[in-house]
This record gives structure tokens, sequence and C-alpha cells, in this order.
């Protein structure tokens, strides 16, 4: 049996594919690595909120999961939209690494610092917790941001913790946010395997029943609240309680709010953000 199983072409995630390689590889099974470019790594000047809404990196990875181009698609959880595609089910997340955000290049923030990053939700966090910050746009992969960063002179760049691990880079970390400062996005640190609907058997062996019990909660709190990428929108589950955010952009207001249910966090955050 031969199982295709598409990701983005990056270093990164083809090294999350290979994670989920290995645990997909049994006797009578072979792996085939299908790289596929979205439209997220065709365009890498525009912000976000310019090229479409969430789900960038995964459009064209999910429609050859359709077309039946490839039989299991590897994406970064957080990059996924909050609910399901049509015909498509996450039949596996990976045992989660590190969720959190890491800034790098500097051991700390401080007034005047000229940070970069791509992420509203992580620019309106950095925010709340240094006004005097200059935050500016920066995109790319993990090594095209670290490179940028020498390269623009910027104090510092904040990036997702498990991917600078995943790459040997950890080193490169200064400071690893804590949730309560800086909460991770819906899905940080996992990796999801997709399928189609009706063939979650293919992959259900390599399930790690605790991740998807905390990135489900995530995914469905954000999901209820309607963020994604043009919103200052986190979720993030710690293994006891679920906390999730929205907030202003520019930092100018945050609201948290934790609890044991989903949908109950996310009404109490709808409920703020009416009033904000």
């Amino acid at each position: 049996m031969l199982l295709r199983v598409g990701s983005r072409g990056s270093r990164l995630a083809l090294a999350q594919a290979e994670l989920a390689a290995e645990r997909l590889r049994e006797p009578g099974v072979q792996v085939a690595l299908v790289p596929i470019t979205t439209i997220g790594d065709r365009d890498r000047s525009r912000p976000f909120g310019e090229i479409g809404a969430r789900g960038v990196f995964v459009k064209e990875i999910e429609e050859a999961l359709l077309d039946g181009r490839i039989d299991v698609a590897v994406h970064s959880a957080k990059d996924m939209t909050s609910s399901d595609t049509a015909g498509l089910a996450v039949g596996a997340y990976l045992a989660r690494d590190d969720a959190r955000d890491a800034l790098c290049g500097a051991h700390e923030l401080r007034p005047g610092m000229r940070v970069g990053t791509a992420s509203v939700r992580r620019r309106a966090q950095l925010l709340v917790l240094e006004p005097g910050l200059a935050v500016e746009p920066l995109r790319g992969n993990v090594e095209t941001r670290l490179r940028k960063r020498r390269e623009r002179g910027l104090d510092a760049v904040v990036l997702a913790a498990c991917g600078l691990d995943r790459l040997g880079l950890g080193g490169e970390i200064g400071l690893r946010f804590a949730p309560g400062d800086v909460l991770p996005e819906a899905g940080q640190g996992a990796v999801a395997l997709q399928v189609r609907a009706g063939e979650e058997e293919v992959v259900a062996t390599a399930d790690d029943a605790e991740t998807r019990r905390r990135v489900e909660a995530e995914r469905a709190c954000v999901a209820q609240i309607g963020g994604g990428c043009l919103a200052p929108v986190a979720a993030h589950h710690d293994g006891e309680t679920l906390t999730a955010l929205v907030a202003d952009e520019d930092g100018r207001w945050v609201e948290r709010r934790s609890g044991d249910d989903p949908l109950a966090v996310a009404a109490e955050l709808a409920a703020a953000l009416a009033r904000a």
C-alpha cells in the first residue's frame, strides 16, 4: 500500500510531514511525500489580510486531497480554518510540541524595540505587554524571517517555538513567552493529518488523544467567536483549562476568558467584543 502524503514544500513543512510519515510507515505501507505550493507560499509580500482569510496555507493541499491526488494532508494545525472543510476530516493529531511563541534576537521586550511579525494576534499582545514597541510586518518561512531580522536591523522577531525546535534552531530563541503573556494561536504546536471523510482509519494509529482533546476545544472556541487571520483571536488549552482572547490589533484593549466549555468561553468573549 502506498500513501501519498501532501504538504507544503518549506523545510519546516517537510520536516513535519516526515514526522507524520514516521508514524504512518508500517509493514506493507510505504509513504511518498508530495510537496504542494499554496497561495500563501506564492505571495510572500502582501499581508495575510490582503491575500484572503485563514487557510491560505492549506487550500491547495485540501483540493489535492479532495481530488484524489494525495491520500493524506499534513498541516500545521494553526494554519487550518477553525471548522472542517466539507468532505474532509482530521484523522489524527500528532503529539503536540511546545505551543508557545518565541522571541528571537532578544531576551526581553523593551520600549522602542523594532519587532517583526505578520500576525495580528502577536502584534496585539506584544503591544499590550509593551506599548512602546514598533511592530513591523514580516513574512516568509522561518529561515527567511530570521535572515530578514538581521538584514533589516530589527531588534527581534516572534515565531512559533515549535517550528524553531523542529528545525534545530532552538538556540535562536531568547524568550519563550508564557501563555499568560502571549496566548498562542489555536492549534499551535500540533500537526494535523487530514483525510477524506470516512477514511479516518488510514491515519488513526498516529492520533494522540490528549492533543486532539485540547486542539479541538481551541478550534471550536475560535469557530464560535468567528475569528481568523484578520482578527486578533487566540485560544489555548493547557490540559486543565481553556483560555481564549479577543483584542484590538493595536493593543488598546484585550479581553480574556477561561473555562471548561469552549462554546461558553466563546459566548463570553463575543459579548465582551460587542461591548468594546
